[in-house]
């Protein structure tokens, strides 16, 4: 198996668009830790609150808990900007008004990366990915094109930015390109514990130990990137 190629350098603002509160936390904000030490900016944008995400809690309880949660893991890796879309959790459509949402958000924050999750029908290992998931990642990259063309989305106002130079998909099963996170892992392992309502609500098993996965994940992928703890990505030009 080919070692991973390092991820870029030469940018200075990224923006993070995933479906739910955690889903940057399970691996990819322990870049995000790193980055920001470097003195690049990330925004957050969440496409839902994740109020159907914990079985024992009501949806009207858990997206104000589970926003909290975000706003404290994006805290501690040094992210000060968080926007919520409040799309429906769980039932998140590709559509006008999800691109619309996003392009948006990429005219106002005018990144040169932008970060979002796996989108393909399947985990690495084999497991099912969510609708959510797979529908925001494709919204995202399509997103990426309409915030750049003037005649898409006139009604929003805002500028065209053709400035978005890469798209950076964390989990993808084909990921090719990695940044080493020895100064971030610590922070990044500390933001999936502030989810602390949700990991309690998973019940035992790997997920639920941020300690043990996240460890373990940086751990592996660094066996291809030079022996120290890394995050994989896939990287797709824009």
């Amino acid at each position: 198996m080919a070692d991973y190629e390092p991820m870029p350098t030469d940018w200075e603002r990224a923006l993070a668009v995933v479906a739910h509160p955690d889903d940057m936390e399970y691996g990819a904000s322990a870049a995000v830790a790193q980055w920001v030490d470097e003195g690049k900016t990330v925004v957050y944008l969440l496409v839902s609150r994740g109020e159907a995400g914990i079985d024992g809690i009501p949806p009207e309880e858990c997206g104000p808990l589970r926003e909290a949660e975000q706003i404290e893991a994006c805290r501690i890796v040094g992210v000060s900007e968080v926007e919520f879309l409040d799309h429906k959790d769980g039932v998140i459509e590709y559509g006008i008004p999800l691109r619309r949402d996003i392009a948006s958000a990429i005219r106002r924050h005018k990144p040169e990366l932008v970060i979002t999750l796996n989108h393909t029908p399947h985990w690495p290992g084999g497991n099912r990915n969510s609708p959510d998931h797979r529908n925001v990642g494709e919204a995202v990259l399509d997103a990426v094109g309409d915030a750049g063309n003037r005649w898409i989305f006139p009604e929003l106002g805002l500028e065209k930015w053709q400035g978005v130079r890469w798209v950076a998909i964390a989990g993808s099963p084909t990921a090719g390109h990695a940044v080493s996170v020895e100064s971030g892992l610590d922070r990044g392992v500390e933001s999936l514990l502030a989810h602390q309502k949700y990991l309690a609500g998973l019940g035992a098993g790997p997920m639920s130990d941020p300690n043990v996965f996240l460890r373990d994940l940086a751990r592996q992928t660094g066996e291809r990137f030079g022996g120290k703890p890394a995050v994989a990505f896939e990287l797709f030009p824009a």
